[in-house]
């Protein structure tokens, strides 16, 4: 099993949006930096499937670098936004052990991760990625919004044990986001290709979206959603 139990008051504390009728799959979504899981829980709401559970939980508070050392959530310590930034690897690897510990969760209470999602926005899209990544379980796919792939350096090597070599991605990006370069969201994507089956990668671009969400792109998130995991 990937990931263990120390974590689950992130769960005990996560927006959870249950399904409508029998739940026989999830999708965990992880805010960005300084936010909570409340405002992503109304998105996924509004693209709600009727069999899917959404849990959109809370980043601990940390002093993040980038912001000089003020407290706030955050998944890890952050200290640049460029692809050659200095990284908290510890921060980044427990943060996505205890993501980990929520799949396992799920499993124990009748969602197989084959049936879970990953997904986020900026920094929680970045360690939704780099859970899958490093996760053994096969999971359904991940929803990468506007974000990166942490530590790259050390992938593909950090992927050699994961379940996920063949899984779907779905990368979105606003083509002028002034936090994220697309350029880097493109960078990322290209280095995807090297790490999971590159047939399996949706890289797509938002003209004038800037670092947010829009319409048009939870379309997108919705119908992979859909796609990704189907009634059963």
């Amino acid at each position: 099993m990937c990931g263990n139990n120390m974590s689950l008051p992130l769960l005990a504390e996560a927006v959870t949006v249950s399904g409508t009728e029998k739940e026989t799959a999830a999708v965990i979504f992880l805010h960005g930096l300084g936010d909570s899981g409340h405002g992503w829980a109304d998105a996924m709401t509004a693209i709600q499937l009727p069999h899917v559970k959404y849990i959109c939980p809370h980043a601990p508070r940390i002093p993040v670098t980038l912001n000089m050392k003020m407290t706030m959530p955050s998944w890890f310590d952050l200290m640049g936004l460029s692809p050659d930034s200095p990284e908290d690897e510890a921060g980044i690897k427990r943060a996505a052990e205890n993501i980990k510990a929520i799949i396992d969760h799920e499993a124990k209470n009748g969602i197989p991760a084959n049936r879970v999602l990953l997904g986020g926005f900026s920094q929680g899209g970045a360690l939704s990625l780099y859970t899958a990544l490093t996760c053994q379980q096969q999971l359904a796919g991940v929803v990468a919004l506007s974000c990166w792939l942490p530590l790259h350096k050390s992938f593909p090597q950090a992927a050699s044990a994961s379940g996920n070599r063949d899984m779907p991605i779905l990368q979105c990006h606003g083509e002028m986001d002034p936090m994220i370069p697309v350029q880097f969201g493109a960078m990322t994507a290209e280095k995807l290709k090297v790490i999971v089956n590159p047939q399996k990668i949706i890289f797509r671009t938002y003209p004038g979206l800037m670092h947010s969400s829009c319409p048009q792109e939870m379309a997108a998130v919705k119908e992979f959603i859909e796609k990704q995991l189907p009634r059963i």
